[in-house]
């Protein structure tokens, strides 16, 4: 079950176990408070039209909810992105072609790409692979990484 906002109010798109697209849009209607301590899940629910009784009673699907949009977000791959001692930095290529180390603050994960909330400004290049031989002021040549981007 995927659920977007809308307004004040989130619908909600199911898809069948076949991966094909449930037709009729859903609304969201509960969220349990209680995190089930087996599987770290809440339990949350969504009412569906349902002609011809495609849905049963008791059916589970996986859930994808929306609970923020961010428009413009500043999203770079995850492995541009280190941890050094509770803090996130990234190598930037500066216009002379050299490495900086940069500071970053992170922000939600989305797919294989994280959102940078602080320290990058878009069009900047982050290197995304060999980070660990690089030393600030090095100079390197890049070329284009090719993300599979799944993030909206």
């Amino acid at each position: 079950m995927e659920c977007w906002p809308d307004g004040y109010a989130i619908s909600c798109k199911l898809p069948l176990a076949d991966g094909t697209p449930y037709p009729h849009q859903g609304e969201f209607y509960f969220a349990d408070r209680q995190v089930n301590q087996n599987t770290g899940a809440i339990q949350l629910a969504a009412l569906f039209a349902n002609p011809g009784n495609v849905l049963r009673p008791g059916q589970y699907g996986k859930v994808r909810a929306v609970i923020r949009v961010q428009r413009n977000a500043l999203l770079i791959p995850q492995a541009a992105v280190n941890e050094q001692q509770g803090s996130y930095v990234v190598d930037v290529v500066g216009n002379d072609g050299k490495v900086a180390v940069r500071t970053v603050q992170v922000g939600d994960r989305t797919g294989t790409m994280w959102v940078i909330q602080d320290g990058l400004k878009a069009g900047e290049r982050v290197i995304v692979e060999g980070q660990e031989n690089l030393k600030p002021g090095t100079p390197v040549q890049t070329k284009a990484f090719k993300a599979d981007v799944q993030a909206q």
